[in-house]
């Protein structure tokens, strides 16, 4: 059963409404296999055990059984309707342009306001230059950013992100994500498109726009070689 339900105060020490789906399961429940032996029917069964005169302890009344399970679904249903704490908050990142501009992005990345795509070169752990595409709001919602906001972790590209190059290996990879499309053979260079309203990113740093309604930030970091963010805002149709 959910848990959220299990914590909810049923009295008598019991769960009543997180083990009974229905008043009428949990009539049956107090019903024995002797009473129905002499009863013969199980709806008379169930009355009586509602009346008092059958069942183990105090039954409780259908009013209050309803009662409960509306109060257990409206405490299921604010638990799930609270916004997730952020993994930047409460961090001091003034110091980590990069983190904070990350930051800065975290929630309209969560409530899908924005999407944005980070463009990251760096070395790996073992001195390998590595560069690639990261879909923030994808990656963010799929991974515990806690450890990155805290620099216990540094945020890499990986092959499994949007786009990922190994200078080294010349390893090259491209995926498709939930929020983005990889158009990598291209005459114009590599091309995102947002799935959502299908505009084109495009990331080729001599373009003057990367497209409708995004942007491009470079990032100025000591931390990273190089860091540019782009940022696309998703117009819904009216």
């Amino acid at each position: 059963m959910d848990d959220d339900l299990a914590d909810l105060p049923t009295g008598n020490g019991d769960n009543i409404v997180t083990e009974f789906a229905s008043y009428e399961d949990y009539l049956d429940s107090q019903i024995s296999s002797i009473d129905l032996y002499y009863l013969e029917d199980e709806e008379l069964a169930r009355q009586l055990v509602e009346l008092g005169y059958r069942g183990s302890g105090e039954v409780i009344k259908r009013e209050e059984f309803d009662a409960r399970k509306r109060q257990a679904e409206n405490v299921r249903l604010s638990k799930r309707s609270q916004p997730k704490a952020m993994a930047s908050f409460d961090k001091d990142l003034s110091e980590w342009p990069v983190l904070q501009a990350l930051a800065d992005r975290e929630e309209a990345n969560r409530s899908g306001k924005m999407t944005s795509i980070i463009f990251i070169r760096d070395k790996n752990s073992k001195g390998q230059e590595i560069s690639g595409y990261i879909d923030y709001a994808h990656r963010i919602k799929s991974e515990n950013f806690e450890p990155y906001f805290s620099r216990k972790r540094k945020l890499l590209p990986r092959p499994s992100d949007l786009s990922f190059y190994n200078w080294e290996t010349q390893t090259s990879t491209s995926n498709p994500t939930p929020n983005f499309q990889v158009i990598a053979d291209n005459e114009t260079g590599l091309l995102f498109k947002n799935k959502r309203d299908r505009k084109i990113i495009n990331v080729d740093p001599k373009e003057p726009k990367p497209g409708d309604n995004s942007t491009r930030v470079p990032i100025e970091s000591k931390a990273y070689i190089q860091v540019v963010i782009y940022d696309h805002v998703t117009r819904r149709k009216t």
